[in-house]
């Protein structure tokens, strides 16, 4: 054979390579006994991935203060489902910070000996949903597929795919899946001012929302269990600073020292949640440390 032969050959080769890398490939199973947790992502090709999450931080639903109530709702909601149970999709809303994806890590951490496995996907790669229901379908486990910090603009692909899920779809039925989102707005859609234009007001002085408002509402509508989370008072903050300086080793009166520093470090940012104080509670262990 001819070099100039062999050259060809080579290259036709690598584009044939180039070629069957682009057209679209069936979602591969990853091991599901190297994780609790798993992030889907798709790659630069296109080709989406089940990837095992190597360090699960760890969680527990004793460690989380202050959310008594939507902490009750979210582990009954999932230790139904971990049973066989029927359970809903959830939609966890409010304010940032205060505990909405620390829950559901927790409740990970707290069934996963039970069976019960997490799935994180990007508001992105929604559109891919129904094909991680269908490869999960058969498994034992039970699958959480989890989007934290939902929220669409117009005209997204992503918010349709989940909307087809969640609306009762084949795949929507499946008994060892369920959907729980985070978002810091409950209609997960962007409003506007001339939203309210579309609102129709009869005679008798009912209110119509217009067919606008209506589709921004329907997919909040769509999970069968909405939890809301609310700023913290003062009192409540100091409680979850006093909770994290207790488990990083110190003890009352150091943390009773604290207090003001506490107070001060959450003015500055202009908030009082959990995710502030457990801040505060490292930055003050790692000067004390120094």
């Amino acid at each position: 054979m001819s070099d100039a032969l062999e050259r060809f050959f080579a290259r036709a080769e690598l584009f044939m390579q180039r070629v069957e890398a682009s057209l679209p490939h069936s979602l591969t199973a990853p091991d599901w006994n190297a994780s609790i947790a798993f992030r889907y992502r798709r790659r630069s090709g296109g080709q989406g991935v089940i990837s095992p999450v190597q360090h699960v931080g760890a969680m527990s639903l004793d460690s989380l203060r202050e959310i008594d109530d939507q902490k009750e709702k979210i582990q009954r909601n999932t230790a139904q489902f971990v049973r066989g149970g029927l359970a809903n999709n959830v939609l966890l809303t409010g304010a940032r910070g205060t505990g909405k994806s620390s829950l559901i890590r927790a409740c990970l951490q707290t069934y996963a000996p039970s069976g019960l496995r997490l799935i994180e996907v990007d508001k992105a790669d929604l559109i891919d949903l129904q094909d991680i229901i269908e490869l999960i379908a058969a498994r034992p486990e039970k699958f959480i597929i989890f989007c934290d910090d939902l929220s669409f603009d117009e005209g997204e692909p992503g918010y349709k795919a989940l909307k087809s899920v969640l609306d009762g779809s084949v795949a929507a039925s499946t008994p060892n899946v369920l959907i729980y989102a985070t978002s810091n707005r409950r209609h997960l859609l962007p409003e506007y001012m001339s939203d309210n234009l579309s609102y129709k007001h009869t005679e008798d002085g009912e209110v119509h929302p217009g067919e606008g408002v209506e589709e921004k509402i329907s997919l909040s509508e769509r999970f069968g269990l909405w939890v809301s989370f609310y700023p913290f008072s003062q009192d409540e903050y100091l409680s979850i600073v006093n909770q994290w300086l207790s488990a990083l080793g110190f003890d009352s009166a150091a943390i009773e020292a604290a207090r003001s520093e506490a107070l001060l470090w959450a003015l500055e940012r202009g908030a009082r949640s959990g995710r502030v104080a457990y801040q505060f509670a490292r930055d003050y262990s790692g000067r004390a440390a120094s």
